[in-house]
């Protein structure tokens, strides 16, 4: 058989494996030859596992062979950004500070996945410690997008999560998101990312920015494929005190591509009032809408707070959070952390234990109000970015943009809720575009259908980048 890693989804893959179809072995030495040919162009991964994923790998098909096939993820290569702790494997979060960190236990998450029979492929590259800006200052190049290596930024802070699958290095990868950090690198890059409730997934042993911020989540070419992983790492983990005691259901359940008779709010002012998307983005969005309502779903303008207070609300909380978690390195190894975190970190010290607890008072305000913006729909629709991946700036950029600028996927970090980035079109460059499907807590089920019937019908995520050979440095 021929391997095709660059059409392949994860489902496909699994359907092949588990039919004995595909051989686990030739499938990793497949995406270990393209990451060796490719990724001096990518930079997506920090460490390639290549001796570790064949080993796995021989393991996975020897129990496929004798009958003992555990489910999608058996035989499955992944990888994982570089925050998420793996034994004997160095993990460094991009930074200078963690450069020799050689974790003595796995994060839960790679657990979860090491007991599925999944194959680890290797360790991506991200923004230092998932809060910097990309800049030439950090330990290891920054990660390139593959639709335009020498013009596109991927999205942060899941950079080389996404670009990996986007570059068909790995079918499926592990991203954090803080404040749209499994979704915003997914826009950019052309692929899915889902960001589960928060405590659906337990966090414990991937390395913290905002305790109550962050969530762990899959990415990956379709909402099919992250439906997959997510069944794998969800789950209650009394080590994690974020983690949920919530069932898990079936993800997969209703994926039978029929909406009609749904019901989802559009918030359409937070990309064309609050932040003014561009014309490629607000046509793409316009596109989705006229989409859903073909397949009957009834699209319902809605209003929600403006874009600002949820950022300032999340801006508050995390370098507040970021901060505390830094506060006694950041004192010993200040010249360590390049020079946008030093500038994003500093700002924590100048909080007030007030400002904490009063933007911590207006979020549970903020998330309240959500639930009641959702509670008469089955969803809530919203632009991923108000444009496609901007320029690489070849030297750092001020921080204040950071401060000032909202971003529209923080909004769901801040109220808890399930989200999911899909593309929905490409813009006039040729750079991709994307929407947010948006969920009432612990119904991912219900995101997961909607992007996977609209998916059904669009070409979007069949679309693949071309690649060169040749480094960019």
């Amino acid at each position: 058989m021929t391997i095709d890693v660059q059409r392949w989804t994860l489902a496909e893959c699994a359907s092949l494996i588990g039919a004995r179809k595909l051989s686990p072995v030739e499938l990793a030495k497949a995406y270990i030859d393209r990451i060796d040919r490719h990724d001096g162009s990518i930079n997506s991964f920090i460490t390639v596992t290549a001796e570790l994923a064949l080993e796995r790998a021989r393991q996975a098909e020897s129990e496929i062979m004798a009958g003992r096939y555990r489910g999608p993820m058996h035989g499955m290569p992944y990888a994982l950004k570089d925050i998420v702790e793996t034994k004997g494997i160095r993990t460094t979060a991009h930074s200078r500070v963690l450069r020799d960190y050689i974790p003595s236990q796995n994060a839960i998450v790679e657990e979860k996945l090491h007991t599925a029979g999944g194959v680890l492929l290797g360790k991506l590259g991200c923004l230092e410690f998932a809060h910097a800006s990309p800049t030439p200052d950090q330990a290891w190049p920054q990660v390139r997008n593959p639709w335009n290596t020498a013009h596109g930024f991927t999205g942060g802070s899941s950079t080389g999560s996404a670009a990996a699958v986007a570059a068909s290095f790995v079918p499926c990868t592990i991203g954090t998101d803080t404040g749209g950090s499994v979704r915003n690198p997914a826009a950019l890059c052309g692929i899915t990312g889902l960001m589960p409730t928060y405590g659906r997934v337990s966090r414990r042993g991937v390395i913290p920015y905002s305790f109550s911020l962050d969530h762990v989540g899959p990415l990956a070419w379709t909402a099919r494929d992250c439906a997959l992983m997510l069944q794998a790492i969800a789950g209650h983990d009394v080590g994690d005190p974020g983690s949920s005691a919530a069932p898990v259901p079936d993800f997969l359940a209703g994926m039978d591509g029929n909406l009609r008779g749904l019901r989802i709010g559009l918030l359409r002012h937070m990309y064309e009032e609050d932040m003014v998307a561009d014309e490629d983005t607000q046509f793409a969005m316009q596109s989705t809408i006229d989409l859903l309502e073909q397949l009957g779903v009834t699209i319902v303008d809605v209003k929600a707070r403006p874009l600002m207070d949820y950022h300032d609300c999340k801006l508050v909380i995390g370098v507040a959070e970021f901060y505390a978690v830094h506060e006694a390195e950041f004192a010993k190894r200040f010249h360590d952390y390049g020079a946008d975190l030093q500038t994003k970190t500093f700002q924590g010290a100048f909080l007030t234990a007030s400002d904490y607890l009063q933007a911590q008072r207006v979020r549970l305000q903020l998330a309240t109000e959500m639930q009641s913006t959702i509670a008469p729909f089955d969803a809530l629709l919203v632009a991923s970015n108000f444009r496609p991946a901007p320029i690489i700036q070849s030297k750092a950029r001020s921080s204040a943009e950071f401060f000032q600028k909202p971003n529209i996927t923080a909004v769901f970090n801040v109220t808890g809720n399930p989200a999911i980035a899909i593309p929905n079109g490409f813009s006039s460059s040729g750079l991709p575009l994307s929407c947010q499907i948006v969920g009432k807590r612990f119904d991912e089920m219900k995101i997961l259908q909607i992007a996977d019937a609209l998916e059904r019908v669009t070409p979007w995520h069949k679309m693949r980048p071309t690649l060169s050979t040749s480094p960019q440095g």
